[in-house]
């Protein structure tokens, strides 16, 4: 049985540079760096996002690992959403757009879905911020109505 999700790996062609979207944007926190070592197939960067060791009822943390290779030979819809406080909305869009990456605000397909935007980094690869419960009005929302 599927107990939720280990950790989510990102293929970059710059570390650092990742390294600033991380914890600039999700406020991660570097937990490892493999430095010139190559453990797996490639140097790496382990994050953690919310680790929330202050507060007991804080969500799991989620754990990213970076490594580095080459980015995919062109843009893709494989993407990540991340679920952030309505109150970070403007915070996380502000940092993502000083970090001159693309950024489409989003638009609410059903009711209750909230705001996002969607950006894209050198790896070809999308990400959501969505505030708000999205998954819970998906789920609400009958299945022939889109």
């Amino acid at each position: 049985m599927v107990k939720g999700l280990s950790r989510m790996t990102f293929i970059v062609s710059d570390l650092d540079r990742m390294e600033v979207l991380l914890t600039t944007v999700l406020n991660a926190r570097k937990v490892y760096d493999s430095g010139d070592r190559t453990f797996s197939v490639s140097r790496e960067r382990f994050f953690l996002v919310s680790d929330g060791a202050a507060d007991p009822d804080a969500p799991a943390p989620i754990w990213i690992a970076t490594m580095e290779g080459a980015p995919l030979p062109s843009p893709t819809y494989n993407h990540v959403a991340f679920k952030i406080e309505e109150t970070d909305y403007e915070r996380c869009l502000a940092a993502i757009q000083s970090l001159g990456l693309e950024v489409r605000e989003g638009r609410a397909r059903v009711d209750g879905e909230g705001a996002r935007f969607t950006f894209t980094t050198t790896t070809t690869t999308c990400s959501n911020c969505t505030p708000g419960r999205s998954a819970n009005a998906w789920l609400a929302t009958p299945a022939n109505s889109n």
